[in-house]
């Protein structure tokens, strides 16, 4: 079932979501990032005052009373920023995460909204291709990767942002 989180999930999302990004927890699912960063993907602050902005939404899948997947939306002027799309890692390519997609997709058609965008590590390229095959395009438009003190990079890759897109009818 796919629900509107609340603060009350806030301990749950923030333990959902870092281990489906990063640490060893990571490395069961396929869109871990572990090879190119270590650290917290997210905190609860920060969840906490996400889900307290009213432009954004988080959205929950629960099963058996288990958040096992979660998407950040965030309305921005004409379109829907799509972020932190996350799947217990075990359950990764079970259909969550389309799931979750498509719900995202219903938001922003009931919101007004004609465009989906996200941002996605350049170098992930299987990820990246997930999403093309759901849909979305690369913009041609590339942003740099923050620096942070809660993360650090493990790669000497440099990152950086690839943003794609996505029309809704």
């Amino acid at each position: 079932m796919i629900t509107k989180a609340t603060l009350e999930d806030v301990f749950e999302l923030n333990k959902l979501i870092n281990s489906a990004y990063r640490g060893e927890s990571s490395k069961k699912g396929w869109t871990t990032e572990a090879n190119l960063l270590e650290g917290s993907r997210t905190s609860e602050k920060e969840l906490t005052e996400i889900i307290q902005d009213k432009k954004n939404t988080i959205l929950k899948f629960t099963e058996n009373n288990q958040i096992i997947g979660s998407v950040l939306l965030i309305e921005k002027e004409h379109q829907l920023y799509l972020g932190m799309l996350t799947v217990l890692p075990e359950l990764q390519n079970s259909g969550v995460g389309k799931k979750l997609l498509k719900q995202a997709e219903i938001q922003a058609s009931e919101l007004g909204l004609s465009t989906i965008v996200m941002t996605v590590i350049s170098v992930r390229e299987e990820l990246i291709s997930w999403y093309k095959r759901h849909g979305y395009a690369d913009t041609g438009a590339r942003k740099s990767f923050p620096v942070s003190d809660v993360y650090s990079q493990t790669t000497n890759e440099p990152l950086e942002f690839m943003v794609l897109e996505k029309r809704i009818p």
